[in-house]
């Protein structure tokens, strides 16, 4: 398991990507916690990939050997919520259970206090339903603050969410 830890990484997506990032992107397990519906053709991947992931940025690839098995991002607030930003991440479901998305957030929150200074808190919020994400959350050392009843429409209905924060003075598990 550690070995397998080794190998991972985060970059950059590039549209040589598009078969892995295909993988999770049509997979409904994988879909139905997300902000996206799963793609209906390689053309739809593709689009999505260029025009919305790559020209952002914010978004990185959660690499095994370099190959895109997830994605993670992060979104820093502006103006009064400079001091906070909003991390979120998907992996394609033969992954899961294997600690590689606790792996890739620990990453991330390991680094971004000091490359973005001014930053004090990461949020995270994860539908009550989503029971692995929580995990995720609670394994790296986030703390879940409290319940934001009907706080969005997700895919039709109205859902309860977590929401989750790790502070600049907290410590990674």
């Amino acid at each position: 398991m550690e070995d397998q830890m080794s190998k991972i990484s985060l970059r950059p997506f590039q549209l040589s990507d598009i078969d892995d990032f295909m993988v999770w992107h049509c997979d409904d397990n994988v879909a139905r916690f997300c902000g996206w519906d799963t793609c209906t053709s390689k053309e739809d991947g593709l689009a999505r990939l260029r025009d919305r992931t790559i020209p952002h940025q914010r978004e990185k690839a959660i690499c095994l050997n370099d190959r895109p098995i997830g994605s993670i991002g992060l979104i820093q607030g502006s103006g009064a919520g400079l001091c906070r930003a909003e991390v979120g991440y998907v992996l394609a479901s033969k992954y899961w259970g294997q600690g590689i998305a606790t792996h890739a957030v620990k990453m991330v929150v390991s680094t971004v206090f000091k490359e973005k200074p001014g930053l004090e808190r990461i949020e995270a919020t994860v539908d009550v339903e989503n029971v692995g994400s929580q995990r995720v959350l609670e394994k790296v050392g986030f703390k879940r603050e409290g319940l934001l009843r009907k706080y969005l429409i997700h895919k039709g209905r109205t859902i309860d969410m977590f929401i989750y924060s790790f502070l600049s003075t907290d410590s990674i598990k």
